[in-house]
């Protein structure tokens, strides 16, 4: 798989570095707000531009140590003022691990002493360095960001996120500087890849360990051990499988300043990598939103996952036990109900045996292809059994469906009207197709679009 590269937004605060953000990902996801210091989490996105992929960061202002200049317009509030140093150090974790860095100024205020200091700081990586010069929302504006070529670093762009001018040239820039693979991705890997995801503490390293038969990886009581994702590769009955091991995602609001931040992120990157995923759960404490957070940036990835209950020998248990926590699991990810649901022991190795023959049937799954005849059929008896929806007097008509697409299985169903396609509708047509099919663990895209041939007769 290509490598899928980082672009990370730093800058002093109040620059406009959220707005850009939404602006360049094209999704209200940064908060934005006229006071200074808003941004302290790091938010990542995927963005596109001309066919090209990066994930996109947007980092907490840097400020500079200094006492804040007397120029500043827009002070910092009290609680953003106690994080200078921590926004400082997240934004230099994500300076050190981005393949681009966007350094964001305000063309209005002109350089200031905290650009400065900012621009220290990027003239000691080698990494493509662009200057956007925001808040540009006229032309003469615009022509002013050929001042902050004073920087001295790379080219200089100068921008509006708020109107949206010039984020093209922005982005033609940064497509430009990105590169396109590592060295260490020359040679195609096409081994099995399983990433082990959850929350920290839950036991990953652990069962990272007893799935290798070795301590290859620290494994430590205290959360957080694991920062950065770690590949291990193993031959399982001579197929080659590459575990990926992650650093614990948290609820964004939960995670922590300084290098979580962006383990964050390169956990994320991993999900993408991965063929499935497996998303532990501590038995212990119990299904949790956070881990339902975790689930959703998997699903949202559209990844095959496999759901593991750990340290299931610490719980007391009786006849209905696993009954019962399977169906608390599984009412806390509802969004999942084709997942199956495994109860291990990482410490003593119950059921652990079980993971990498599930994982390879997942995968298998995941190229399964449904013949066109044969989805159809499945159609018709769905269509049967239950009308299409209607709005304001016309009803739905589905044309044919195809498979179009494996890893993930895609479904391309041609219709009159795709407005009328309700996700109640939506959903009962894909539960119609897991009947006949289940795709075990593995998530089904559904796209309708607008067709006049008709193939498929009521």
């Amino acid at each position: 798989m290509a490598y899928y590269p980082t672009v990370a937004l730093v800058g002093r605060p109040n620059v406009g570095k959220s707005t850009l953000f939404n602006r360049l990902t094209g999704q209200n996801l940064a908060a934005v707000h006229e006071k200074a210091g808003t941004t302290r989490d790091r938010q990542y996105a995927e963005a596109e531009w001309t066919g090209v992929g990066f994930m996109l960061v947007d980092t907490g202002g840097i400020e500079a140590l200094l006492p804040i200049e007397k120029g500043l317009e827009v002070p910092l509030s009290e609680d953003s003022a106690a994080f200078i140093r921590e926004i400082r150090a997240q934004a230099e974790i994500a300076i050190e691990d981005a393949d681009v860095i966007v350094l964001v100024v305000d063309i209005r205020t002109g350089i200031t002493a905290a650009d400065e200091e900012v621009a220290d700081i990027l003239r000691r990586t080698d990494k493509p360095v662009i200057v956007a010069a925001n808040k540009g929302d006229n032309v003469a504006q615009r022509q002013m960001a050929v001042d902050f070529y004073e920087l001295g670093l790379g080219p200089v762009i100068g921008v509006s996120g708020l109107q949206g001018m010039n984020i093209g040239d922005l982005l033609d820039e940064i497509v430009h500087s990105l590169p396109r693979q590592r060295p260490e991705d020359e040679t195609e890997d096409d081994s099995l890849k399983i990433a082990i995801l959850g929350r920290p503490n839950v036991g990953k390293s652990s069962l990272l360990n007893r799935l290798l038969g070795q301590e290859r990886v620290i494994v430590s009581p205290v959360a957080g051990t694991t920062r950065d994702p770690i590949d291990t590769k193993l031959t399982y009955f001579g197929e080659a499988i590459t575990l990926i091991d992650t650093a614990g995602i948290r609820r964004r609001g939960k995670i922590e300043r300084g290098i979580e931040r962006y383990s964050v992120i390169r956990a994320l990157q991993s999900i993408k990598r991965a063929d499935v995923c497996l998303l532990l759960i501590d038995a212990i404490e119990g299904i949790t939103l956070q881990d339902a957070h975790v689930a959703g940036y998997i699903t949202e990835a559209y990844k095959s996952v496999i759901v593991l209950v750990n340290k299931w020998d610490a719980i007391e248990k009786d006849s209905y036990t696993i009954l019962e926590y399977e169906a608390q699991v599984r009412d806390t990810l509802k969004f999942l109900p084709y997942v199956p649901v495994l109860f291990i022991s990482a410490k003593t190795g119950q059921r652990v045996s079980e993971v990498i023959p599930m994982a390879k049937r997942i995968v298998e799954e995941r190229f399964h292809r449904l013949s066109t005849s044969e989805l159809n059929q499945i159609v018709r008896k769905a269509v049967e059994a239950q009308a299409p929806p209607s709005k304001q007097g016309k009803r739905l008509k589905i044309r044919y469906a195809s498979q179009v697409a494996v890893d993930p299985p895609k479904f391309l169903f041609h219709v009159n009207d795709p407005q009328i396609v309700h996700f109640s509708y939506e959903r009962y047509l894909e539960n119609q197709i897991r009947e006949a099919y289940p795709f075990f663990g593995t998530p089904l895209l559904m796209e309708f679009r607008r067709s006049s041939e008709d193939r498929f007769k009521e």
